[in-house]
């Protein structure tokens, strides 16, 4: 696990999606050229769904090869398919829909028209996430290439809520998150075993409302209490910031990456 995030600061909400979609580019091309194939974890959110529009929006997406890449989310809200609070629809509004991407390597969460109960549910994510996990990947989910993660102004993480069950959970990858601070009440979302399978996270935050939690959570808080403190990559955490997230971080933490 990475000791020690880098920070890197944008001016705005707007330039931070552009920014963060064009490392995204570089990042998935670098991977494919490597290995052939890549696995990229979702988010939902303001900042998480303009990120995918702006990656949409730029030609330079065309580098991607969409067919060998594998799309898993981090957590979703436990809402029918092609409900307009699913994480999955804003994606598919926003990227998926205009790119040559393989339906069968797009694993979204199930919903509750899958006949399933959460639990269940949870359990059948898990169960996929296993399936495509390689011996070299040393456990239950692949080694995402790249984690994406909004964060929220409490300081949680996909559906990992401060001091909920779902934060101490040691030994499911995935779990039903039940009473969620959030509406809706019913998640499903990854642990922090799952999360911390990933070679890269990214955590990408904007607004002035989310500056406190972003100082804990690159501070000596516990990831119990404040959740993006637990989220770290195997290789790589990046915060990425504008300059209202920003704004509580001790000085000459962050790069300034726009004037």
């Amino acid at each position: 696990m990475t000791a020690v995030p880098g920070v890197i600061v944008h001016r705005d909400a707007d330039l931070l999606a552009q920014a963060v979609s064009a490392r995204l580019i570089t990042r998935l091309v670098d991977t494919q050229a490597a290995r052939g194939s890549a696995h990229l974890v979702l988010t939902g959110g303001t900042v998480g769904i303009a990120t995918l529009a702006a990656l949409a929006a730029t030609a330079a997406h065309d580098a991607i090869d969409w067919r060998a890449l594998d799309i898993w989310w981090g957590d979703e809200r436990f809402l029918p398919t092609g409900h307009p609070e699913r994480n999955e629809t804003g994606a598919r509004q926003a990227l998926l829909d205009h790119v040559d991407v393989d339906p069968e390597r797009v694993h979204a969460m199930p919903g509750p028209d899958s006949g399933m109960t959460a639990e269940e549910a949870a359990e059948a994510y898990a169960v996929e996430l296993a399936k495509a996990a390689r011996p070299e990947d040393h456990g239950p989910v692949p080694s995402f290439d790249v984690l994406l993660l909004g964060m929220g102004p409490d300081g949680h993480v996909a559906s990992l809520f401060p001091d909920k069950p779902a934060v101490y959970e040691e030994e499911r990858s995935v779990v039903a998150v039940h009473g969620s601070p959030k509406p809706p009440p019913t998640r499903l979302s990854l642990t922090f075993p799952a999360l911390r399978a990933a070679r890269e996270t990214w955590v990408v935050v904007a607004g002035e409302d989310k500056a406190q939690a972003v100082h804990l959570a690159l501070s000596d808080a516990g990831p119990f209490q404040v959740p993006a403190a637990g989220a770290r990559g195997r290789q790589r955490t990046l915060f990425l910031l504008d300059r209202a997230a920003a704004a509580k971080i001790p000085p000459g933490l962050g790069r300034i990456a726009s004037p």
